[in-house]
Order: C-alpha cells, then structure tokens, then sequence
C-alpha cells in the first residue's frame, strides 16, 4: 500500500505542469460558460481581498513557512546583498521598464496605467510558494518578503503617483494589513509554533519525512484550487477578447523577461548559490496583483481597461513562474559561478 502511494505521489508530482494546464483551462471554462460562479466568487471579499484566494494562498504559504527553522532565518539575516538586490529590482528598476514598456506598447492611457501600477507592486505571497518548487532558500526569501511588505506601505502610493502623473494616490491600507497578516504574520507564527510542538511530541524525523511531505501536498492542491478560482474570475474576457489580452500581456511579457534577466545574471556575476539566486529572482520578477488591482479599481473603476489590466499580468505570472522554476532547476549546476569562493 505504501509503494503504490508513494508511486502515485511521484506522478501527481511529476507532471505537475499538466494538473497546472489543466486547472487553468477549467477556471477558463468555467469563467466562459459560467460566469455567474466567477462573479459569485469574485464578490467574497473582505478589505478587497478575494476570501477564496486568500484561503487558497494562506495554505500555499504555511507550508513554505513551517519547515523554516529559527536558525535559518538567523543566517539569512547575515547576507544584506541579496536583500539589498531584491529592492533595487523592484523599487529601482522595475517600475521605469515597465512604464516604459506600457507607454511603447499600449494606447489606451486607461489601460497603460493599470500596467504601470501593477509594476509597482512586487509580490509578497504567492512567491514563497514557487521558492518552494524551485529549491531556493525559504528563509532568505521570507526575509526579502517582508521587507517588501513593509517597503510597499511607504513606497507604493508615492511612486506609483510619480509614474502615472497623477495626485492622490489611494494607499488600500487594509488590503495591504490583511496581505501582511495573512501571508505571512499568521502563517510564520504558526509555523514556529506548530514546528515546536510537533517536534518536541513526535520527533524532528516524523515532522520532516512525515508532517512536511503532507502539507507540501495540501499546498500543491491550494496552487491548483487557486488557478481555477483566478481564471474563472476573468474567463468570459479572456475568451471573448484574445487580441486584446494579447496587448495587455505584451508589456508584462516583456517586464517579466527583463526583470529575470536582469537578477538573475546579476546574482550568478555575484557568484552567489543557486538558492539565494533563485530567491532574488523571483521576488524580482514577480507581482502582487492584490493590490495593484484594488488602486487601478478605486481610482479608474471596476470595469475600466486598468482593473482589466491588472487582471491579465497575474493570469499571465503564473505559467512564467513555472517556467522560470523549470529554467532555474536546469540552470542551478551554474551556481555559484566560482564555486571555490562563494560570495555572498
């Protein structure tokens, strides 16, 4: 019995590309077909966070979390370069190229400046999760995360006012505590203490062979429940507008691409590992779409071209996440660049 689980895991595991696909394409249908379940979801909120992806995401972070030991984070604490490359990239560079990239590529200043603040929003949930898949280390990307959270309270409305040449920017402060609380105060607290209690009653070799593979597992299923979820918000559009969602994701295409290109090489010039390259790459590239879609709909609307915007570069991030895992896996026999003397 064990055997034929076991095997059966590795499958499910293996061709975790495939259930991805599939997951997408249902939440596609679903949103086409049925568009009252997207809507219906769509309306669970509380302080603009959608509740069924909020759960979802809560059960992709606790598990990236709760194998994180104490002295973990004490190291990660001990290497500011990483950090440092992480906040360059997303607070430096990030937001000029894709200002950049909307204004060369996108007419519509509507629809320009729902791309412009989604590239102000660097991720501080789902990205723990792809850390996860593509082997970085967990705690030096919690660190950079959180520094992101708080750097997001006092750097968001400001610059995103400054590249979109407007006053007033709304801070979605509540949003902004809910993602911080939820993503990661609640699940790092568990974490520690579930971590503690778990091993000090059932032994540290039970909590990583047994406890660890079986919410990894439950996280592969939150990921997948998630997609369905996200693309059955926007299906309907999605379907019916191919060309214009393939104006929209242009940029973002392109913003992801550089962005990649830009921490990665840097963190392999660096002669960092593997891990801590992945990490800074990730957090780099990535976006918090909660946010930039909760100013692009108070300022412009619910149903103007910048919440449709923001909509398309998240349904966009996912299947670029995944790919970057896989080109990261590939590519980690490159780090460090020398191997004889690491520098971080």
């Amino acid at each position: 019995m064990t055997e034929k689980k076991e095997a059966k895991l590795g499958i499910f595991e293996k061709y975790l590309t495939l259930w991805i696909a599939i997951c997408i394409v249902v939440g596609l249908l679903l949103g086409r077909f049925f568009p009252r379940f997207g809507q219906y979801l769509d309306s669970l909120k509380f302080a603009k966070l959608s509740i069924p992806i909020g759960i979802c995401l809560f059960f992709m972070m606790y598990p990236t979390v709760v194998g994180i030991a104490f002295s973990d984070i004490k190291k990660a604490v001990r290497k500011p370069r990483p950090m440092l490359l992480t906040i360059i990239a997303n607070w430096v560079i990030a937001p000029p190229i894709m200002t950049l990239y909307a204004n060369l590529l996108v007419a519509d200043p509507i629809q320009r400046a729902g791309i412009i603040l989604l590239g102000m929003s660097p991720c501080t949930a789902m990205v723990m999760w792809w850390m996860l898949l593509a082997k970085g280390d967990l705690a030096q990307g919690l660190i950079n995360t959180a520094i992101n959270a708080l750097l997001m309270v006092i750097l968001y409305a400001p610059m995103s006012a400054f590249y979109l040449g407007v006053s007033g920017i709304p801070i979605p402060w509540d949003l902004i505590a809910i993602s911080v609380i939820i993503f990661i105060a609640l699940p790092v607290s568990l974490g520690a203490a579930s971590r503690k209690l778990l091993i000090r009653r059932k032994g540290k070799e039970w909590f990583e062979s047994t406890y660890l593979e079986l919410v990894r597992r439950i996280s592969i299923i939150a990921l997948l429940l998630t997609l369905i979820v996200m693309f059955s918000f926007q299906g309907e559009i999605i379907l019916n507008n191919p060309l214009l969602v393939a104006s929209l994701a242009a940029p973002n295409l392109l913003h992801y691409v550089t962005m990649i290109a830009i921490t990665y090489t840097t963190s392999w010039l660096s002669n960092w590992d593997y891990a801590t390259s992945i990490d800074t790459t990730l957090i780099g590239s990535s976006s918090h779409f909660e946010v930039a879609i909760a100013v692009a709909t108070t300022l412009y609307g619910l149903n103007s071209g910048a919440a449709l915007a923001t909509v398309i570069g998240p349904l966009m991030e996912v299947p670029l996440m995944l790919a970057l895992v896989r080109v990261g896996l590939r590519t980690r026999h490159l780090f460090p660049r020398n191997k004889r003397k690491a520098n971080i």
